[in-house]
């Protein structure tokens, strides 16, 4: 089957409804996201729920047998500024469906666009943040402009592949990895931590805030609800034996570059959505610099660990300062999130 390269298309009598590539925060584990199929169906439910945003499709096999697919979108909050709500897809719905098909064979694709009878109107496209209000401070809510950071296949999943070298150990734990198991953290509502947040700031902002006469600086994530303290008043990390799920950050002033040291997370079995774990060596030191003007924020990140990483990561990009946005809760949602593995519930 050959990669279909018509990203929309309407078709007689039916009003197009695009969903594109940019929603790029889905997990293309297990899926063919080089090829399209096509299906005509009824919609049989609508989960406007996170991590992901699902419908069900009832269509027909080569047999005239019915099959019920389940596909696969963005967060609310992603599929939301592409103009979609919770009223946009209802059952009984008539659609042709394209959609990235489970390398599996199972009946479950992330979509590529849909089609709806009668029309439908969803909006503008996800639109590029403005350089507004500037900041005095790295204070704020920032957001990277999708269109000036590398783009990789698969989103998420695919910055990783293209950036992190794996040790033996870290290999072989990526072979045995099997997303669609419980032991997917994502299936169990657990989110990832830094340099997670940084990576997916294409999409979701993330918030900084001074605390406590500046004596501890807390930087949040709409990504997953991350909240992370980051300690100022000279403290070091605990011992070893001592670890959390986003890690323990301790930061510094180098001039007027906020550096974040962070260590001592606990053992995760994915936190880049590509089975590569991290555990107890994992290290990450963030850096911050209010730009000329305040519209705009550098931020560099070096990732290590030895234990999984051939060798560290770097990775910069700029944020741009945009109050306008809301830091609306991610609510990640056990059914919705198991969904991929077909336990939903109708």
């Amino acid at each position: 089957m050959e990669r279909s390269v018509t990203r929309c298309t309407t078709l007689s009598a039916l009003a197009a409804v695009c969903i594109g590539p940019a929603l790029a925060h889905h997990s293309d584990a297990g899926l063919d996201m080089e090829n399209v199929v096509t299906l005509d169906g009824v919609v049989t439910a609508f989960h406007w729920r996170n991590p992901h945003v699902y419908f069900t499709v009832v269509t027909e096999d080569v047999n005239g047998e019915p099959v019920e697919w389940a596909l696969q979108m963005g967060s609310t909050i992603t599929v939301s500024r592409m103009g979609w709500n919770r009223d946009t897809l209802s059952p009984g719905d008539r659609v042709t469906v394209h959609a990235h098909p489970a390398t599996d064979g199972r009946p479950y694709g992330y979509l590529d666009s849909v089609d709806r009878m009668g029309g439908l109107s969803t909006g503008e496209a996800f639109r590029e943040p403005d350089e507004t209000v500037p900041a005095s401070s790295l204070q704020g809510r920032w957001l990277a402009k999708l269109s000036e950071v590398p783009r990789f296949p698969g989103g998420f999943d695919g910055f990783f592949l293209a950036h992190l070298k794996f040790s033996a150990k870290g290999q072989a734990a990526r072979d045995s990895y099997d997303p669609f198991s419980p032991e997917n953290p994502e299936s169990r509502c657990i989110g990832r931590p830094t340099p997670a947040l940084i990576v997916s700031s294409t999409r979701y902002p993330m918030e900084i805030e001074f605390l406590d006469d500046d004596k501890a600086i807390e930087i949040r994530s709409q990504y997953w609800d991350e909240v992370r303290t980051v300690y100022m008043d000279g403290r070091e990390h605990p011992d070893t034996s001592e670890r959390f799920p986003s890690g323990h950050s301790v930061g510094y002033w180098e001039g007027d570059t906020l550096v974040v040291d962070t260590r001592n997370f606990t053992n995760h079995r994915s936190p880049y959505q590509i089975g590569v774990p991290s555990g107890g060596q994992k290290h990450v030191v963030e850096q911050y610099t209010l730009l000329e003007g305040g519209t705009r924020m550098a931020v560099e990140f070096m990732l290590e660990d030895p234990e999984y990483l051939a060798e560290p990561m770097t990775h910069s990009r700029e944020l741009i300062h945009v109050p306008q946005l809301e830091m609306t809760p991610f609510d990640c949602n056990a059914d919705a999130t198991n969904m991929f593995r077909m336990e939903l519930e109708p």
